[in-house]
């Protein structure tokens, strides 16, 4: 029995939906993951600060991660772990954290596989064993939990609450979080977003309230990237102590000119010594 002509147009647009979801399947951890392979230098930011060494890390499955350590001027140690977001390097993150080297603070960039120019291929398992390798780096620097921050940025959001579940630390800082990779394609793929179908699925709004040290939340009223809404409904699950801030003309990159840097060193500065 032949097929009429609906039927044909039906099966043919069938077919190209299994062929776009196939496509973004296979293709998802080049969407997720857009790492830059330029290597970090040291040298392009000697006219910023000369307090960062490059300190080889034993990551997931044998590969050496190169990270970036400053390591603390304060009386008290404290120490930032910083976690950066799905693009670029850690290269790029040295001035993000400049207010807090300037007042004594440690900081530790966490170098990701696959970026700047560290072996292997990110995933969230990959991430995950990079930031376990790098806090115990801290650790055998004598850094101690009670001392130790941990700070995520937009997709490193996930890696810093993972970690919070795992491992002690002093406190929990939030740039721009997703809720989950579901919830961030189905917002803007929604006829094309399958939870099963996603191999990382960060899924932060299901683990944060798991976490229990003091958190402060940033989020961007304007954040075209990470909708505000997910923000703040990771800040709605977690527990208190916790400390909100949504700038109303931020948007994702730019929370450092609307008080960001401030807000971290009020909120740490109220941390118990």
């Amino acid at each position: 029995m032949s097929m009429s002509f609906l039927e044909l147009v039906l099966l043919a647009v069938a077919a190209i939906y299994l062929v776009i979801l196939l496509s973004l399947f296979f293709m998802q951890r080049r969407l997720i993951f857009p790492a830059s392979q330029e290597r970090a230098d040291l040298a392009e930011i000697a006219s910023m600060t000369d307090r960062f060494q490059a300190v080889s890390i034993e990551g997931l499955n044998g590969a050496r991660l190169t990270s970036w350590f400053a390591p603390a001027t304060r009386n008290d140690g404290r120490t930032i772990i910083y976690f950066h977001g799905n693009a670029g390097h850690i290269g790029g993150r040295v001035e993000r954290v400049l207010p807090y080297l300037s007042v004594g603070y440690g900081a530790l960039l966490v170098g990701y596989p696959g970026y700047g120019g560290n072996p292997g291929k990110p995933s969230e398992q990959a991430l995950y064993a990079a930031a376990r390798a790098n806090l115990d780096f801290l650790e055998r620097q004598d850094v101690d939990a009670s001392r130790l921050i941990l700070f995520g940025e937009s997709l490193g959001t996930a890696v810093a609450i993972q970690m919070a579940i795992e491992r002690p630390a002093a406190a929990i800082i939030l740039e721009a979080p997703l809720a989950s990779i579901y919830l961030s394609a189905w917002a803007r793929y929604p006829y094309l977003a399958y939870n099963r179908l996603i191999r990382d699925k960060f899924a932060s709004i299901d683990k944060i309230g798991n976490v229990r040290i003091p958190l402060l939340l940033i989020h961007g009223e304007r954040d075209m990237t990470t909708a505000v809404k997910f923000g703040r409904s990771v800040f709605e699950r977690a527990n208190e102590p916790k400390f909100g801030l949504f700038p109303t003309d931020a948007g994702h990159n730019d929370l450092m000119q609307h008080g960001m840097p401030e807000a971290v060193l009020k909120f740490l500065g109220e941390l118990p010594a």
